[in-house]
C-alpha cells in the first residue's frame, strides 16, 4: 500500500526580520515501513526554537516535535523512535521511521514564533466558506 506525506509548498513562514523556513515544494510519497526524510531550511539572525506540525484532511495541526539547541521535545503521540529531526547547520529535516498510512497527512516546519493570539485568522487561510476545500496559505 502507497503512502502520502504532504509538506507545504514553497510558502515561507515569515517571523521577525528576515527570519522564515522553506519547504521544497512536492509530495513525498513511500511504502508502508520506509524511513520518509521531509525537508525543511530555515534562516534567522539568532538560534531558533524549531518546530513540526502535522496536520490531517479536516483536522488542525498538531504539535509534533521541538528542536532548540540540544533540547528535544516529542508529544507524547509522535514518538522519537518514529518522528525525529535534527537541526544540521540550517536545516531541519523531519525523518518517520517505520511509515504508516496514518502518518499521512500535511508537515509544517516552523520557527518561533509560531501561531498565537487570533486562530480565525489561521483558519480563515487554510479553509474554504464551505469549510470542504484546504487552500495555501499566503
Amino acid at each position: 500500500m502507497l503512502l502520502y506525506l504532504f509538506i507545504l509548498l514553497s510558502h515561507f513562514i515569515e517571523c521577525k526580520g528576515q527570519d522564515k523556513v522553506n519547504q521544497p515544494p512536492g509530495d513525498v510519497i513511500a511504502t508502508e515501513g520506509q524511513t520518509v526524510t521531509l525537508n525543511c531550511t530555515f534562516e534567522a539572525s539568532f538560534t531558533p526554537y524549531l518546530f513540526w506540525y502535522k496536520q490531517e484532511v479536516n483536522g488542525f495541526p498538531k504539535y509534533v516535535l521541538l528542536r532548540y539547541s540540544g533540547i528535544e521535545n516529542n508529544a507524547a503521540e509522535f514518538p522519537k523512535d518514529r518522528f525525529d529531526a535534527t537541526v544540521n547547520g540550517t536545516s531541519v529535516p523531519l525523518q518517520i521511521s517505520s511509515a504508516a498510512v496514518s502518518d499521512s497527512a500535511v508537515y509544517y516546519c516552523a520557527l518561533q514564533p509560531t501561531v498565537t493570539g487570533n486562530t480565525k485568522t489561521l483558519y480563515k487561510n487554510l479553509w474554504s466558506k464551505d469549510n470542504r476545500i484546504l487552500h495555501n496559505i499566503h
